[in-house]
């Protein structure tokens, strides 16, 4: 299945209640169609449903439709092409009665219909032959397992289904507890090993993904050198790089490149340990050395965080070897490494998301995809708030205005236990928002060695500098910039030179704080200001509550700009000499700044690039 949640579409509110029951327990999210589902009911809205189908079959997310069977695959019809790359599609009854996986049933469909169904207590409706005979299905083993020559097993399961036996080489039970017909001198076989092995067309061959890869290396390592010495120690060694089932270090190497590397390499999770946990493996290790002890504070980086990994129960298979720059070994668990059971801890990310004004609509699909996949929301509360049903399930932490240090550095801190963290900004993060704070942190230093090392993604929102112009027409469409009027982290003088560098520059200004309750006087000092710029007549956008209830958006002239028009959740635009107004027959009225195009004859105008 894709690593990228679920998603359940549903066309109208009479199937939401089948969609949230089958939403839960699966982990998806709910997509409604906008002209028939309550923006508050669903997690996003969209348009087109065909159109919206076909995007999500494309990026490879699993897709639930509580919709006709016949319907959905005519929607899918135009981008259905390679099965072996097909994400599953599963068509669920409006009243809940019947779940039917379409397509990718064994890449995951056909388990992910089973616990759909039963979360509405029904049986799904299977039709993968193998999986309807023996119960099973040989080209879509369980966790931890890996199927070395996916492309013999669809004649290998149709010989079975025709009649053929098998033998069995290896003890598992889910191949054991199967309905597979299993004699010890069949023609066919099926091999359970983790040893390199290709298979052929009357042998099945699977990897139990339980070898534990310890990596060590210097700071700075070529990814390159680290996965070369791994493959061939490996290859050395006889083992299949199949039966690799997770990647390990010591927690100081949690930002290491390298490490990462490998484990993308091999498609499987990168953990990591600290030094006490490494030291405590010392008796166990091959190849013990004081020298690292001196550096790290434990005697085996490599060796000991693959025994580590695979707990006493586990073994060396692979003594520590070197390259210039790095180390590994190998352990074996005694059972594969699954997802819930995974050791040691991963590297934390922290994503800085601006959710725009708050409503769905304005909320990119990235920084959605983001929120969902967070463990932990970091934020003011009514930012969180805004999330609705996308900060189910999640673990909240609530900041005040005003106490900004600490919740970018308590985001960062949970991102360093290896946390996956979510900082919520309104608008766009880095825009008077806290991803320069993150940045600004690290810089300064003072946080803790985890906090040092995690992961960082900062996702772009919707500005309200972008939906106020959006919402008055097209101001921004020539120059511009942006000034904060509050003095609370910026002197007044800066901001005083700031506004007169704009005005004499003729800038299109979007002014950010314009005002707050103690503070009444900078608006009116920047609007005589830029008075002594631009005429009297130039006109000034006032937006508030840019995409939430109680939205307003008027203009006014320059000169009649009063402070008591103006409040804390209000964006305010003023125009450049160039920017013009112009009404439109249903009384609307427009701002603009024109950019030129009309004297430059044969310019074909092409988005925000030059002509």
């Amino acid at each position: 299945m894709s690593s990228v949640g679920p998603v359940i579409i549903v066309l109208s509110e009479a199937g939401l209640a089948v969609a949230r029951t089958v939403a839960e327990p699966i982990g998806g999210a709910v997509h409604g169609a906008g002209k028939r589902v309550g923006a508050d009911k669903a997690d996003l809205l969209f348009d087109e449903a065909g159109d919206h189908l076909r995007a999500l079959y494309r990026e490879g997310r699993p897709v639930l439709a509580v919709m006709a069977a016949g319907a959905l695959v005519r929607l899918l019809a135009p981008v259905l092409a390679d099965k072996t790359v097909e994400p599953p599609v599963i068509a669920i009854a409006d009243d809940g009665s019947a779940v039917v996986p379409l397509l990718g049933g064994h890449r995951g469909a056909n388990d992910l219909a089973r616990k759909a169904a039963g979360a509405l207590g029904i049986a799904a409706a299977i039709t993968t032959a193998g999986d309807v005979r023996f119960g099973v299905a040989l080209d879509a083993p369980p966790e931890g397992y890996l199927l070395a020559n996916r492309d013999h097993a669809p004649g290998f399961m149709a010989d079975l289904v025709a009649g053929q036996s098998v033998a069995l080489d290896g003890d598992v039970d889910w191949l054991t507890g199967s309905g597979l017909p299993f004699v010890s001198d069949a023609d066919r076989c099926i091999t359970v090993t983790d040893k390199a092995d290709p298979g052929a067309t009357d042998r099945l061959v699977y990897h139990p993904r339980h070898l534990a890869l310890g990596v060590g290396c210097e700071r700075g390592c070529d990814p390159d050198e680290a996965l070369s010495l791994a493959r061939s120690a490996l290859a050395d060694a006889g083992f299949a790089e199949g039966a690799v089932g997770i990647v390990v270090s010591l927690d100081l190497k949690a930002d290491e490149e390298a490490v990462h590397a490998v484990a993308g390499h091999f498609g499987v999770p990168a953990r990591f340990f600290d030094a006490p946990t490494l030291e405590a493996e010392t008796p166990r290790l091959a190849n013990p050395s004081d020298i690292v002890f001196a550096e790290v504070g434990c005697h085996g980086v490599a060796e000991g965080a693959a025994l580590a990994a695979v707990g006493p129960g586990g073994a060396l298979v692979i003594e520590k070897r070197k390259s210039t720059r790095a180390t590994c070994a190998v352990g074996r668990a005694p059972e594969p490494f699954a997802e819930d059971g995974v050791p040691g801890w991963p590297r934390g990310h922290l994503a800085v998301v601006g959710i725009g004004p708050g409503a769905d609509a304005w909320r990119s699909p990235e920084v959605t995809a983001m929120v969902r996949g967070a463990t932990d929301l970091v934020g003011y509360s009514l930012y969180l708030d805004l999330l609705g049903p996308l900060a189910d399930g999640k673990a909240r932490h609530d900041f005040d205005l005003g106490r900004e240090e600490d919740r970018v550095r308590h985001a960062m801190e949970l991102a360093g236990q290896g946390r996956d963290v979510a900082l919520v900004c309104s608008g766009d993060a880095g825009i008077y928002a806290m991803a320069t704070l993150v940045f600004e942190l690290l810089d300064r230093g003072g946080l803790s060695d985890g906090a040092t090392r995690i992961g960082i993604t900062v996702a772009p929102g919707i500005s309200a500098l972008q939906g106020a112009a959006a919402r008055a027409g097209a101001p921004l469409g020539h120059d511009f910039c942006t000034i904060s009027l509050s003095d609370l982290l910026t002197p007044w003088e800066d901001i005083q030179r700031r506004v007169r560098a704009a005005g004499e520059g003729d800038f299109v200004i979007a002014f950010y704080n314009p005002v707050s309750r103690k503070r009444r006087t900078q608006l009116a000092w920047a609007r005589d200001e830029l008075l002594t710029h631009r005429p009297a007549d130039t006109p000034v956008v006032l937006a508030t509550n840019l995409g939430r209830a109680g939205e307003a958006v008027r203009m006014v002239p320059l000169g009649e700009l009063e402070v008591d028009d103006v409040d804390m959740l209000t964006v305010v635009i003023v125009g450049s000499s160039d920017t013009r107004t112009v009404g439109t027959g249903d009384g609307r009225k427009w701002a603009y700044t024109p950019r030129g195009y009309a004297g430059k004859r044969g310019t074909q105008i092409s988005g925000d690039s030059d002509p």
